[in-house]
């Protein structure tokens, strides 16, 4: 890529390439732009929050112990999925690294469809699979092309001051395009101390409710006959998003096995944390069941 020519990278694939090349970088920075403007993809104590979606796919997926390892770590994860999605769908708009930013994207979209789309069925009804064979098909393109100019190595030379000045941009663009999107993002507000979490109607007893606390924490709320108690779902061991289970009647952290009893102040009662949940003090006013 010596002679790099953005002109020439286009001109060099036949036209079933170009539309493929199109298609897929505009939609890989589209899926990056999509993340980086959604005020909760990095926040805990949104339902969109990309700790919420790992675990959405534990149960389902066949490589769930990898995605559990994910989920410890979700915040960085959502940073490098949304940064990987700038830098592939720039590269390969640009025909830089072609052949790797293909391989990036084949490879994010079989683990999409090993974790997100596995359990769609029939399996063409999820988008995945589809993006897979187009980036393998690009990337075939890609190599082919390479081979007539005898070109073996899908590596950048990164000897070629040039090539990393261009894989330097390309990083570079990636991050201002992420920053960029924030600046576009509706942020909801916290809801302030005070403030209806649900109604009398909307929470019959013994039913339950996730919400965000005043402090910006992911909380749940229980009503009982006796009243209504909340607790902070940020697990005391290392600070995972923990979820209620119906059926063990137990707020259990996905991350390292902590499990904490609601009916007993939220202690821990399983896991490598003795430390009880922080409780979230609400009370019911009227109709409404608010934060105090």
């Amino acid at each position: 890529m010596a002679n790099y020519s953005f002109s020439r990278t286009w001109q060099s694939q036949p036209m079933s390439a170009r539309v493929i090349r199109l298609f897929l970088g505009i939609t890989w920075i589209y899926g990056g732009w999509n993340k980086a403007t959604d005020a909760g993809f990095l926040n805990s104590a949104s339902p969109h929050y990309i700790g919420e979606q790992l675990k959405g796919y534990l149960t389902t997926s066949p490589i769930h112990a990898i995605l559990q390892h994910m989920v410890e770590h979700a915040s960085l994860m959502g940073w490098g999925v949304m940064l990987s999605e700038f830098a592939i769908g720039i590269a390969t708009l640009l025909g830089i690294a072609g052949e790797l930013a293909a391989l990036g994207g084949f490879s994010m979209s079989i683990i999409l469809w090993l974790s997100a789309t596995w359990s769609v069925k029939p399996y063409f009804l999820g988008s995945d699979t589809a993006y897979a064979i187009l980036w393998l098909a690009l990337f075939l393109s890609i190599r082919q092309s390479a081979r007539s100019r005898r070109i073996t190595s899908i590596i950048p030379n990164l000897k070629d001051r040039r090539e990393v000045v261009r894989l330097i941009g390309v990083g570079a663009a990636s991050v201002v395009a992420a920053f960029a999107g924030k600046k576009f993002t509706t942020t909801n507000p916290t809801p302030e101390a005070g403030a209806a979490i649900a109604t009398l109607a909307d929470l019959p007893v013994g039913a339950t409710k996730n919400f965000q606390a005043a402090d910006g924490r992911a909380a749940i709320v229980f009503r009982t006959k006796a009243g209504v108690f909340a607790y902070a779902r940020i697990c005391t061991h290392q600070g995972c998003v923990a979820d209620y289970d119906s059926a063990s009647h137990l707020i259990k952290c996905p991350c390292h096995g902590a499990a904490f009893d609601p009916t007993n102040g939220g202690a821990a009662v399983a896991g490598p944390t003795q430390i009880a949940l922080d409780k979230i003090k609400v009370a019911i006013k009227g109709n409404n069941i608010v934060q105090i």
